[in-house]
């Protein structure tokens, strides 16, 4: 007599899980990758790192998702790496390009300096504790704050074209716009304000024509003049949250006396 077959579903191969945390790694690698070049005074590839690491931060969730293997490990693993790539990698490249300059102006100054990149780490790791406490909580549609990968990109972005500029960090002044960029920066991430997460999706998986030209203008200008176009994405995309909270401010009804 026959055995009769086992129908109990078959759990995927364990090397599968490693598939989105081989992600999570090489991003947390660029991450890292960039706090070593920028103390010794490269720049351009501490930048990219931390942009490298925002790509690789897009697609370990996505690849979990196709290939079902999400798990709490791999939310905490990601929140980890987060830290590294999104918080401490770009406040310390910041640091080293301009803010450690400030100590020129005297101890006082030297202290703001490497105090405001240590409160842009802090709100990055209050913002992504924040985020994981939400999960499954909070619209899929918004983030509440500026999303830490969005403000690391938004700072990497800005030392990468001032250095495609000729523009150094040692130069007059440029301290302080690497303070004021910092702080704002650190601010947004905590802040109560709603951005656009870009996660909601049509039922029938279609997206409007005219962002599909968006798309493809945006990569021919990335591929024209990459820094530029990064920042001036980043800084609008950061602007905007501002932006439509005071738009939404003036368009509510005023309130009946």
């Amino acid at each position: 007599m026959g055995s009769s077959a086992d129908t109990t579903p078959k759990r995927p191969g364990r090397a599968i899980y490693l598939l989105p945390n081989l992600f999570t790694t090489a991003g947390m690698f660029a991450g890292f990758y960039a706090i070593v070049a920028s103390t010794k005074g490269n720049y351009m590839g501490a930048s990219l790192g931390i942009i490298i690491a925002m790509l690789l931060d897009g697609v370990d969730g996505r690849v979990a998702r196709m290939t079902n293997t999400q798990s709490e490990f791999g939310a905490q693993y990601d929140s980890l790496a987060d830290l590294v790539s999104f918080g401490m990698a770009p406040a310390l490249v910041m640091y080293h390009w301009a803010l450690s300059g400030m100590h020129a102006m005297g101890n006082l100054w030297g202290k703001i300096g490497w105090l405001v990149a240590f409160f842009y780490t802090a709100m990055a790791a209050l913002r992504l504790a924040r985020f994981n406490v939400q999960i499954g909580k909070a619209d899929k549609a918004y983030f509440t704050g500026l999303a830490s990968p969005s403000a690391a990109t938004l700072i990497a972005s800005f030392i990468w074209l001032a250095n495609n500029l000729g523009i150094k960090g040692s130069d007059p002044w440029i301290w302080l716009v690497a303070l004021a960029l910092t702080l704002l920066a650190g601010m947004l991430m905590v802040s109560p304000i709603r951005y656009w997460s870009f996660k909601v999706e049509n039922r029938d998986d279609k997206i409007p024509f005219m962002v599909l030209i968006g798309v493809v203008v945006i990569m021919i200008l990335v591929i024209l003049y990459p820094p530029g176009v990064f920042f001036a994405v980043f800084f609008g995309y950061a602007l905007s949250g501002p932006l439509m909270l005071l738009r939404g401010r003036k368009s509510a009804p005023a309130p009946e006396e």
